[in-house]
């Protein structure tokens, strides 16, 4: 992979930026941890050396084929990196995803912490070895890195690791910590869609119908209808004696989910 010619360099490198992209984007509403973050890392200052900005490439496409699935070519990416510049953090928070993606926690670990040494304040490097460490059950490991990544200044989308933050608060049982965590999510983008579900389900759960109908409807407004959140409004109008959104809702449910487990409940009964 380290002699590509410029047409295929070209086409590979758009494939790469757009599997960035998605990395980078929310990827529910549901209950799990929503976002590992891999960056284009461009140099806009002008001052990039060739050796920083083969690195670069090389990161990103390693990133662009980590995110199509194709591992082992993601890993040569990372090397033909780690050859041009060993000192570019942003090779090993690549390379740390790619290892935990294959399940190889030693080796995802030892990248996560040589990333760290060489940028410890970096923000997407922080955000995903929390979640790393929030999906192995070391919940308060997890959400220090994530609060570190909403602390750095410069970190565009610190609303994303809150919310990282709640999920992971909510797995150990702090609902209350939980609580705080999506909240300043909103705060900081009111319009943040795992947060008001999340929030939606928490009010549920203690019993804020009200509520719950609120935070439901606001994410109305920024995401479509998946079968956890169908079925949440559809408790909620229950609980609040709202027949016909109930009806609505439970249509909604049968009509796009029919497979989904939230599809069996209803037609259990299970509310």
């Amino acid at each position: 992979m380290t002699c590509l010619s410029m047409t295929v360099r070209g086409s590979v490198m758009a494939m790469a930026l757009a599997a960035c992209a998605v990395i980078s984007g929310c990827a529910g509403t549901g209950g799990d941890i929503v976002d590992s973050r891999i960056q284009p890392m461009s140099d806009t200052s002008g001052n990039e050396s060739d050796t920083r900005a083969r690195a670069r490439i090389h990161t990103e496409l390693a990133a662009g084929y980590f995110e199509l699935g194709n591992m082992g070519v993601a890993l040569e990416e990372v090397t033909v990196a780690q050859q041009a510049d060993p000192g570019y953090a942003p090779i090993y928070n690549v390379a740390a995803l790619i290892y935990a993606a294959l399940k190889d926690d030693r080796r995802a670990e030892e990248n996560f912490n040589r990333a760290l040494r060489l940028s410890p304040g970096d923000a997407d490097i922080n955000n995903n070895y929390g979640n790393y460490l929030c999906q192995r059950k070391r919940e308060q490991e997890g959400i220090k890195h994530l609060l570190i990544a909403v602390q750095n200044p410069l970190y565009q989308t610190p609303e994303r690791s809150l919310v990282n933050a709640g999920v992971c608060a909510r797995r150990r049982g702090d609902d209350a910590a939980a609580l705080e965590f999506f909240q300043r999510a909103v705060t900081l983008r009111p319009n943040q869609p795992q947060a008001l579900y999340q929030l939606a389900e928490l009010s549920f759960q203690s019993n804020n119908f009200a509520a719950a109908q609120g935070y439901l409807r606001r994410l109305a407004q920024v995401a479509s209808g998946t079968a956890d959140v169908l079925w949440l409004g559809l408790r909620v109008e229950r609980k609040l004696g709202n027949a016909l959104a109930e009806v609505s809702y439970a249509q909604q449910l049968r009509k796009n989910f029919p497979e989904s487990k939230e599809a069996a409940a209803l037609q259990a009964g299970r509310f």
